[in-house]
């Protein structure tokens, strides 16, 4: 999402600079080391890495401070002398006390629970939704060391520095207010490049659709283990399986006894798109509280119809785009042969899908809303250059 919207901003004609903790990603992601991607003209790339490798990841964490990359982070802020700064998963790239870095404009947007979550997923002694703090208990399952600077008011203090913080759904707002994080958010949702319908496939779907689809991480908490019983031999149709994670084995050893289960592995965005085409609808059955999945407007952008649990942001979502939502293994079961019997109900759902695309969560309509929330802060805080640069963009 970061690389879309510094994409997006190039192409307005705003020069973006992105701040990343290359050791960071190194380390949680496994990978050895990252391959750059091309960045068009406009956006420029600073990652930051350290000779000190997960040392210097874990004083942050640990600390709440860039102590390793903290001087190069203050140069590049000097340096370049920023109109706006947004900061999105900091947790490790600085913690708390980056945001106190410079006099820019500052906004923040809650990819994930980081600010009132140690683990960032409220996803309590990774088994079950959290609805109160036990912190300490919680991180000694995940086996993450404590963090100190979280029984002071440092979180308090330097959020002070934002101006605005944003939630890409109402459901995440409302989470941080129900752990007390008492800021006011504007809601600002995530957002998929313009690109044109697809042509409808009503009689194609009726005619050779033969698999529903869940893409994601294959781990406990996107609560795949929950969909795959539904496809046994008597299924009507196939569950195609897209995605990698470290419940990858497990989850294969689960589906040997329901054949119409299949494992794809990692497909590339082009191999997904194919994969939305001929798709009966995609399952969500996340059994966290997630934020706002990307699968899901590649869903709708797509014209393909959604089932999804009921928790979280997709109630709201499904409210506005279509789809149906469920609660237990009864109800899931009832709408995956609901979806796979009515093709008209199908591209009843496709239709609403790519319409609320297309109204509420394509680039240039969210892109104006992200420009129009700058401009209202420029204002209130009398940055008049920054007024006369947005007004004129």
């Amino acid at each position: 999402m970061v690389q879309r919207l510094s994409h997006a901003l190039a192409r307005r004609g705003h020069e973006v600079d992105v701040i990343h903790d290359a050791d960071a990603h190194r380390i949680l992601s496994g990978v050895s080391e990252a391959v750059p991607s091309p960045e068009p003209d406009g956006v420029t790339v600073h990652p930051m890495k350290s000779r000190w490798g997960v040392l210097s990841c874990l004083a942050t964490q640990q600390l709440g401070r860039p102590l390793v990359h903290g001087r190069q982070i203050r140069e590049i802020f000097e340096k370049r002398d920023f109109d706006v700064v947004h900061y999105h998963n900091i947790s490790l790239v600085g913690g708390p006390a980056i945001l106190t870095y410079g006099d820019a404009i500052k906004l923040y947007t809650t990819h994930e629970h980081w600010l009132v979550c140690p683990t960032h997923v409220l996803w309590r002694h990774g088994r079950e939704l959290c609805t109160e703090r036990q912190c300490l208990r919680c991180l000694m399952h995940y086996r993450r060391p404590p963090q100190l600077w979280r029984s002071t008011h440092m979180i308090e203090k330097a959020t002070r520095s934002v101006d605005q913080f944003i939630a890409p759904s109402r459901f995440t707002a409302d989470q941080h207010r129900r752990f007390v994080f008492m800021r006011d958010f504007e809601i600002l949702p995530n957002f998929l490049p313009d690109t044109p319908a697809p042509a409808s496939a009503e009689g194609e779907q009726a005619d050779e659709a033969a698999y529903f689809l869940f893409a994601g991480r294959l781990e406990h908490l996107k609560g795949l283990q929950d969909v795959i019983p539904h496809f046994g031999t008597e299924a009507e149709a196939e569950l195609w399986v897209a995605g990698t994670g470290s419940m990858e084995s497990e989850l294969k050893r689960r589906a040997a006894a329901f054949p119409k289960v299949k494992f794809l592995g990692q497909v590339g965005e082009q191999q997904l798109r194919r994969l939305y085409a001929r798709a009966i609808a995609l399952v969500v059955p996340s059994l966290c509280y997630e934020v706002f999945p990307m699968v899901l407007l590649e869903a709708f952008r797509d014209r393909l119809p959604v089932i999804a649990r009921r928790l979280g942001p997709f109630p709201e979502l499904i409210e506005t785009a279509g789809g149906i939502l469920f609660e237990d293994s009864e109800e899931l079961g009832r709408a995956l042969r609901t979806m796979a019997g009515d093709s008209a109900l199908r591209e009843r759902h496709a239709q609403t899908g790519r319409k609320a695309f297309e109204t509420y969560w394509s680039e240039s309509v969210v892109l104006d809303r992200y420009l129009e929330l700058l401009l209202a802060i420029a204002r209130r805080r009398g940055r008049h250059r920054v007024v006369r640069e947005l007004q004129t963009a």
